[in-house]
């Protein structure tokens, strides 16, 4: 079968999908159908609908675009079923039921952002520099019961750099995840993929989770030590971006930080003591210090300390908490 035959419903929702969507289109593919989210209402008054990214680019290049609420609507599921969708390929979607992923004839497959079985979930990327990895990946692989549990068809590593946040590696995977989709589907179609079970692979790994990240989980714990602290911070750079309440005197603020420098240098200080000396923020830690880089007060834009300090006038004791 040629690339031209084969009908493709792509399914995805943000930016990360963009890229691969992109790269189908650009490649000739034929792409029958776009699934997205529906429109998101946004403003003061929730009174502005604000289209995904996918269904902007669907929407620019003539796509058909199917936007269901449930996607067990019987409805919806009829509309699927008359693109005669060879190939189902999803990219940062929803969970789908059996009756959507079952469908086409040659299956459905996922790109996800991680080497499999590490980091099943709804944010790989930020685990895995939270949790200090020094590599991670895509992942293409057939949806199954179970999410993110299905037979791994191709995989591409790259390395995690200790300058690297969230944002560096979510492109650099982004640009990698297009070409493997790519890859894959060619696979597929020449008949030379070989899958390999994920228990195959989890029986003999230490498995992370990457569950969805709140804005509780961003609080930072000032207690776990420089290298964590700072692997927690760039994990959620620059978004949903990591905060702390920094107390100065009697006043205190929220705080997001985005960047920070290690500094090995120990101070007889308490843990989340303040430090500002030559146009620098500290933080002294129980193994050494964080420079606060780039920060963002409430109600205010996101800047360099430098730039933070010179508007920043202390009221007693500072601390971080």
């Amino acid at each position: 079968m040629k690339k031209e035959d084969l009908k493709i419903v792509y399914m995805g929702t943000p930016d990360f999908a963009v890229e691969s969507l992109r790269r189908l289109v650009e490649g000739g593919y034929n792409v029958v159908g776009v699934i997205t989210m529906p429109d998101k209402p946004i403003g003061r008054h929730q009174d502005t609908l604000q289209a995904s990214p996918v269904k902007k680019y669907a929407v620019e290049h003539g796509l058909k675009v199917l936007q269901p609420a449930n996607l067990k609507d019987n409805a919806f599921i009829d509309e699927l079923r008359e693109l005669k969708a060879d190939l189902q390929i999803v990219v940062a979607f929803r969970m789908l039921p059996e009756a959507v992923w079952n469908m086409p004839r040659l299956g459905t497959f996922n790109l996800h952002a991680s080497l499999l079985p590490q980091y099943r979930g709804a944010a790989p990327i930020n685990w895995a520099i939270i949790n200090g990895d020094k590599e991670t990946g895509v992942t293409t692989f057939f949806l199954k019961h179970e999410i993110d549990t299905g037979d791994i068809i191709q995989q591409v590593r790259i390395p995690i750099a200790d300058s690297d946040n969230a944002g560096i590696i979510h492109d650099k995977l982004m640009a990698i995840g297009g070409d493997l989709v790519i890859e894959t589907i060619d696979n597929i179609i020449a008949g030379t993929i070989k899958c390999m079970p994920q228990n195959e692979i989890a029986a003999e790994e230490n498995l992370r989770p990457a569950p969805k990240i709140f804005k509780d989980t961003c609080q930072i714990d000032w207690q776990k030590g420089t290298k964590r602290v700072y692997d927690f911070i760039r994990g959620l750079s620059p978004y949903p971006a990591a905060w702390t309440t920094l107390q100065n005197g009697d006043k205190s603020h929220v705080l997001k930080i985005f960047e920070t420098e290690k500094i090995e240098e120990r101070q007889d200080l308490p843990v989340g003591t303040v430090i500002i000396e030559d146009k620098r923020l500290l933080v002294s830690l129980s193994d050494g210090m964080l420079a606060l880089k780039v920060v963002q007060i409430a109600g205010k834009k996101r800047m360099k300390v430098e730039e933070f300090l010179n508007g920043f006038h202390a009221n007693g004791d500072i601390k971080v908490i």
